[in-house]
């Protein structure tokens, strides 16, 4: 194989080896970030996974769902998966989904005495 073409390739096989983490996750924009909120409520479940962990929050006579960050990144900041548990009492703040009156993305969230920046 020709040096040009073997360049070719090899930059169309990084392209498609990356494309379906690319299509995987979502942006922001469907969160409002002028409406700011906090909420502190007892975890009824929750998700230490990937792309993002989550935490089914019972807060304010409603359930909803608060998207965390990466796993990885609750981690490194010092958020142990067992402080997110279910029976857990956690305050999160963040923004409201623009269309799912339930849901909010948490900019950080306070859980066993510690406040954590997600973001």
């Amino acid at each position: 194989m020709k040096p040009s073409m073997f360049r070719i390739v090899m930059a169309l096989s990084a392209v498609l080896t990356a494309a379906p983490q690319v299509y995987a996750h979502h942006g922001w924009s469907e969160y409002d970030s002028n409406k700011g909120f906090k909420l502190t409520g007892k975890v009824m479940e929750s998700g230490y996974e990937h792309p993002h962990g989550y935490v089914r929050l019972q807060a304010e006579g409603k359930t909803w769902i608060a998207v965390l960050a990466p796993p990885f990144r609750m981690e490194n900041r010092g958020l142990a998966k067992t402080a997110i548990a279910p029976g857990a009492t956690v305050t999160v703040e963040g923004y409201p989904h623009r269309s799912k009156a339930d849901e909010m993305r948490a900019e950080r969230i306070t859980a066993d005495g510690k406040t954590v920046e997600l973001r």
